[in-house]
């Protein structure tokens, strides 16, 4: 089975890595004895993505890539390590179609005339205010 990422690009279940630790935090005994968090583990150099998809990736300031290139996600939300891994998923998914999204680049405009008029006038106003509070001498 693969991970659809879009219409065109699917990620294979072998590509991505799991481990399974212990969760920390709150659970009582469940805690000590069952490994409940799940760590997803994915190669973007290694892994059979576009290198449109890779290049984006690699260039994301995200805290879950590491300088290696490796995306590390941990999950430790639910005391399931079944529904811990189905979050951990999620998020990996979400990461990887957010670098699909093309940003539009912004056009740079000019403030129109009644807006610098209204900014002119509030520094006229401001003004006016500290010049009251100055001293007078007699």
């Amino acid at each position: 089975m693969a991970i659809l990422v879009s219409q065109r690009v699917e990620i294979p279940d072998n590509e991505i890595e799991w481990q399974f630790i212990r969760s920390s935090g709150a659970g009582g005994q469940n805690v000590n004895k069952v490994a409940t968090a799940a760590q997803l583990i994915f190669d973007i150099q290694a892994s059979s993505l576009p290198d449109f998809y890779k290049e984006r990736l690699l260039k994301l300031s995200d805290h879950r890539i590491t300088a290696s290139g490796k995306i590390i996600i941990k999950c430790q939300e639910t005391r399931s390590q079944v529904q811990n891994r189905e979050l951990a998923l999620e998020q990996f998914i979400a990461l990887v179609r957010s670098v699909n999204k093309v940003v539009k680049k912004r056009i740079a405009t000019k403030p129109t005339r009644a807006a610098k008029e209204k900014r002119l006038q509030s520094k006229k106003q401001h003004s006016a205010k500290k010049a009251l509070r100055k001293s007078k001498d007699f």
